[in-house]
């Protein structure tokens, strides 16, 4: 492969990272109640119905950590590209909807995933994010001008109309006993309909010829399809999880190298068969530790486990939240050199390391890492 004009390489989570998207905090935004999204931050002076750019405080403490995670890739031969912030306190509109505000460009991850040598932009499944691709045009249009094999492809737009979202979801919700609040949980009866295909990227994750997708909050079961049908030469695999939230699968099963995958002990991320799956292959499974943070920093909508949300360099470098230590111990005792990143500043404006970036370039190519495939899986 060609390394002066390919940029965009990367068919998983661990090969040797040598180029990677990374986020600002810059004009984050609390964001305006949605249909799919309803927030009250009363005690925070943000109550139901209303939003609020984030504090100089809070953008300047976030865009530091993002600065030294940056230099820290950078020093070891990454090349890091980062978004250019568009004004997301607009308010914005299709012929459908109209919404106060969007959100920022902290998460690439949430929109942006490549496959091999193609960047896929996922759909979004809330009003607030339809235009974040915004921010990153600049950057995808110059990998499209620099790489000639480069293939950028965009999901199709849903219309976000009342029709994808159930009716009155979350005061549905607040009807429901202990009992159907587990039993909607257990069988994944989200907001989301299937009228059209919803997916956020990091709702999915690559394991070279096999990639997991989580079905969720944002992500419905056309969204799986449309995926399969996009990478036929791909084993996409839906992955269920057990909580009532927006979360991803980076919080949920996280690969960290050929043969080793990290998984959420209080989520159910994987079926018995796909657990059989890494099983038969020979992989191993470790339980992600409990997260030593007990409390959220202000506005962080993102959960707790956000200790496993790491970021693989290489199959021998990671990089984990520097105040997380019982992560750090036991991937140092899988023979990591974990590299210790502060980065809880940031979950507000919209997650952890591995929500911050996009890989863009790994050494690497499409292989088989679980050829030994579980017949009617």
């Amino acid at each position: 492969m060609d390394k002066t004009t390919t940029i965009v390489n990367s068919w998983n989570e661990w090969d040797p990272l040598k180029r990677v998207i990374l986020g600002r905090a810059d004009g984050g935004m609390i964001e305006t109640a949605e249909p799919a999204i309803q927030r009250d931050w009363s005690a925070l002076g943000v109550p139901f119905g209303s939003h609020r750019r984030f504090s100089d405080e809070m953008i300047g403490k976030a865009n530091e950590q993002l600065d030294y995670f940056a230099r820290t890739l950078e020093s070891r031969g990454v090349q890091v590209d980062r978004p250019d912030p568009i004004d997301a306190s607009q308010q914005v509109s299709t012929p459908d909807w109209v919404q106060d505000t969007m959100v920022g460009c902290m998460p690439p991850r949430d929109l942006l995933m490549a496959v091999g040598n193609e960047i896929v932009e996922a759909t979004m499944s809330l009003r607030s994010r339809w235009f974040e691709y915004l921010n990153y045009r600049p950057i995808i249009q110059q990998y499209y001008r620099d790489d000639p094999n480069f293939r950028h492809e965009a999901a199709p737009k849903p219309r976000l109309n009342e029709q994808t979202y159930k009716p009155k979801f979350y005061e549905h919700w607040e009807t429901l006993t202990s009992a159907e609040k587990d039993a909607a949980i257990n069988t994944a009866d989200w907001i989301l309909t299937e009228t059209e295909p919803c997916f956020d990227a990091a709702d999915c994750v690559r394991f070279g010829k096999d990639m997991f997708v989580q079905k969720s909050m944002v992500t419905n079961e056309a969204g799986i399809r449309w995926l399969r049908q996009h990478f036929p030469e791909l084993r996409v695999h839906r992955v269920f999880y057990n909580e009532m939230q927006p979360w991803h699968i980076d919080t949920t099963l996280v690969p960290l190298r050929p043969g080793l995958v990290m998984i959420n002990p209080v989520r159910t991320p994987l079926e018995s068969r796909q657990l059989e799956l890494f099983q038969k292959n020979g992989w191993e499974v470790i339980t992600g530790p409990k997260a030593l943070l007990t409390k959220k920093r202000p506005f962080a909508y993102t959960s707790l486990w956000l200790n496993i949300n790491v970021f693989v360099i290489d199959p021998k470098t990671v990089c984990v939240e520097a105040s997380e230590t019982p992560v750090q111990e036991l991937l140092d005792h899988h023979g990591f050199n974990v590299l210790p990143i502060p980065f809880y500043d940031v979950s507000p404006f919209g997650g952890g390391l591995h929500c911050s970036t996009c890989d863009v370039y790994r050494e690497g190519s499409l292989e088989d890492y679980l050829p030994t495939q579980i017949e009617g899986y």
